[in-house]
C-alpha cells in the first residue's frame, strides 16, 4: 500500500497507540524486574512471597486493562472511574510493597506516573507522582547504600517525572482534538441527516405541488366539463331537443376518454396524449376547436380561433407541456368566468422567445384583486392561474395578465429560447 492509499492518521489512532505502548511498558519492566528477582543469587525465603506478589500485580492489571474498555463505553453503570481509582490504588500498594522488597521493581514507576495523571483529578494526580518520585528516590539510595543519595538516583526518576507529566498533558490535549473531532463529526451526521430530511420533504412538497397542477389543468378541467355539458345535455333532453342533447352526449363521451388517456399518462409519468399525438400548434388549433364545441353544447356562442406568428420551431418537451396547459387553463377560465363572446389563442416564436397570449371579450376582473380572491375561495378552485404561474416559472419565463373590468382579459407567457433550437415546419390547422 502506497503512503497516498494508506488510511488516514487520526488523534484516536494516536491515542490507541500509546495507551497499547502504556501496557507494553508495564508488562515488560515487570517481567524485568520479576527475571533480576529469579536470578538473585541470595533472594532468600522472601523471594517467593514478592515472585507471587508480582504476579498478582500482573494478574490485577490484566484486569484493569481488559475492564477499560467496559469503564469507558459504561458498562459499570455505578462510577465507572471510582472503580478505576480502586484499581489504580491496588497496583499502586503493590509496587509500593515490592519496590521497598527489591529495588528492581522501581523502574514501574513510570507507567504507573501515565496512569495516576489519566485517572486522577490533575491536583491529586501530580500529588501522587510528586509522591512516587521521592519513594523511588528513597528506595534506590538505601538500596546504593550510600550516606547521601548519589546524583543519578535523584536524576533519573525526577526526569521521568517531568517527562511524564509533559507526555500526559500531551495526551490529554490529544485526547480532547479527539473528542472535538468526534463531537464535529457527530454534528456533521446530524447536520447531513437534517439536510436530507428537509430535500426528501422539499421533494414531497415539490412532487405534491407538480402533482396539484396536473389535477387540475386535466381531470379537473375534463370533470367540470363534463359536468357543464351535462347539465347541458339534461336541459336539451327535457325541451325535446334530441340532437343537442345526442351532441351533448357525445361530448362527455368524448371529453371523459381525453381524460382517460390524460390519466393513464399522469400514472406512467407521461405527457399529455395530445402532444404525443401531434405537434404543439395541431394541439392548440385543436383545443380551440374543441372549446368552442363545449361552448355550443352548453346553449353558449364562444367563438375560439388559433392565431400562429412566426415559423414554428422544435421547443423542448417541458416548454410544450407547459404552453399546452397555460391554454388549457385559460380557455377554460374563458368558458367557466368570463362570459365571453370571443377568444383568440395566439402563439408566436419571435427568435429569442416564444409567447402564448390568449385573449377574450368577457367581463374582465382586478388582476390587482386576484392573490385575495384566490385565497378566500373555500371550495379550492382558482388554483389555475397559481398553477399556470408556477408552471411559467420553472421554466425561467414570465407570466403577464392584463384585465379590467367589462374590457376582456389577455394573459401573455414568454419563455426565452436558447441558441441553437433547430428550425422546424408545421401547418396550421386553424
Amino acid at each position: 500500500m502506497s503512503a497516498v492509499d494508506a488510511p488516514p492518521v487520526t488523534s484516536g489512532t494516536i491515542l490507541r497507540f500509546l495507551r497499547v505502548s502504556l501496557h507494553v511498558g508495564f508488562a515488560v519492566l515487570l517481567g524485568v524486574g520479576m527475571v533480576r528477582l529469579i536470578l538473585e543469587p541470595d533472594g532468600g525465603a522472601g523471594r517467593y512471597f514478592y515472585l507471587a506478589l508480582s504476579l498478582l500485580l500482573a494478574a490485577t492489571y490484566l484486569v484493569g486493562t481488559v475492564a477499560e474498555k467496559r469503564f469507558s463505553a459504561g458498562a459499570l453503570k455505578r462510577n465507572p472511574r471510582r472503580y478505576a481509582v480502586v484499581w489504580l490504588a491496588l497496583i499502586t500498594v503493590m509496587w509500593a510493597v515490592l519496590m521497598f522488597g527489591t529495588v528492581e521493581f522501581s523502574w514501574l514507576v513510570f507507567p504507573l506516573f501515565f496512569l495516576h495523571l489519566h485517572l486522577l483529578p490533575r491536583w491529586a494526580g501530580i500529588t501522587m507522582v510528586l509522591l512516587m518520585t521521592a519513594g523511588v528516590v528513597f528506595a534506590q539510595w538505601r538500596a546504593s547504600g550510600a550516606a547521601y543519595p548519589p546524583i543519578a538516583v535523584i536524576v533519573g526518576p525526577v526526569f521521568g517525572m517531568g517527562f511524564s507529566v509533559a507526555t500526559s498533558k500531551a495526551y490529554r490535549l490529544l485526547y480532547q482534538e479527539g473528542e472535538n473531532q468526534r463531537q464535529a463529526a457527530d454534528e456533521l451526521r446530524r447536520t447531513r441527516a437534517e439536510l436530507a430530511a428537509t430535500q426528501h420533504e422539499s421533494g414531497v412538497l415539490a412532487e405534491r405541488a407538480r402533482l396539484a397542477r396536473e389535477i387540475h389543468d386535466t381531470l379537473a378541467q375534463g370533470f367540470s366539463s363534463i359536468i357543464l355539458v351535462s347539465r347541458a345535455a339534461r336541459r336539451s333532453l327535457a325541451s325535446g331537443d334530441l340532437e343537442s342533447t345526442e351532441e351533448s352526449l357525445a361530448m362527455v363521451e368524448a371529453t371523459a376518454a381525453e381524460n382517460l388517456a390524460e390519466a393513464r399518462n399522469f400514472v406512467r409519468g407521461l405527457s399529455s396524449p395530445a402532444l404525443s399525438e401531434a405537434s404543439l400548434v395541431e394541439s392548440l388549433s385543436r383545443l380551440c376547436a374543441k372549446t368552442q364545441r363545449e361552448a355550443a353544447a352548453r346553449g353558449g356562442k364562444l367563438r375560439c380561433s388559433f392565431r400562429l406568428d412566426g415559423e414554428p420551431i422544435d421547443l423542448p418537451q417541458p416548454y410544450k407541456v407547459t404552453l399546452l396547459r397555460a391554454a388549457q387553463a385559460s380557455l377554460a377560465n374563458v368558458w367557466l368566468h368570463a362570459k365571453a363572446d370571443s377568444a383568440v389563442v395566439s402563439l408566436a416564436f419571435l427568435g429569442s422567445e416564444v409567447t402564448l397570449d390568449v385573449f377574450d371579450d368577457g367581463r374582465g376582473f382586478e388582476p390587482e384583486r386576484l392573490a385575495d380572491t384566490v385565497a378566500g375561495r373555500a371550495d379550492g378552485s382558482g388554483f389555475g392561474l397559481r398553477s399556470l404561474r408556477e408552471r411559467v416559472v420553472a421554466q425561467g419565463g414570465t407570466l403577464t395578465i392584463e384585465s379590467a373590468p367589462d374590457e376582456g382579459t389577455v394573459v401573455a407567457i414568454r419563455l426565452p429560447l436558447e441558441a441553437g433550437v433547430s428550425a422546424g415546419t408545421g401547418n396550421v390547422d386553424g
